[in-house]
């Protein structure tokens, strides 16, 4: 595979925590950096701060399922469904163009 995936710069998969305060209660987040950036890149997109982004996918995760298990995990699923809406979005403006 010509190292396309295993030539990533470690600082995008080296994990960091933030605390991040969730409806009132300081709680600790562990996410490799590169998930980080797409989470603080969907914040600015959605006009908010990162916290208060994760607080809103948070509730919206309370509502749509009534519970929040695994709450990493669906962080990680939420970036990657914004990558992939973003390359479809990304193809939908090339072909209009070309």
């Amino acid at each position: 595979m010509c190292n396309v995936y295993s030539g990533a710069q470690k600082n995008r998969y080296n994990s960091t925590s933030r605390s991040v305060r969730i409806q009132g209660c300081v709680t600790s987040i562990k996410l490799e950096n590169e998930f980080w950036r797409l989470l603080d890149e969907m914040a600015i997109a959605e006009g908010q701060s990162t916290p208060k982004f994760i607080n809103t996918l948070y509730a919206e995760l309370l509502n749509n399922h009534r519970d929040a298990f695994n709450f990493t995990s669906f962080l990680r699923v939420a970036c990657q469904i914004y990558v992939t809406e973003k390359l479809q979005r990304q193809d939908v403006v090339l072909s209009a163009l070309g």
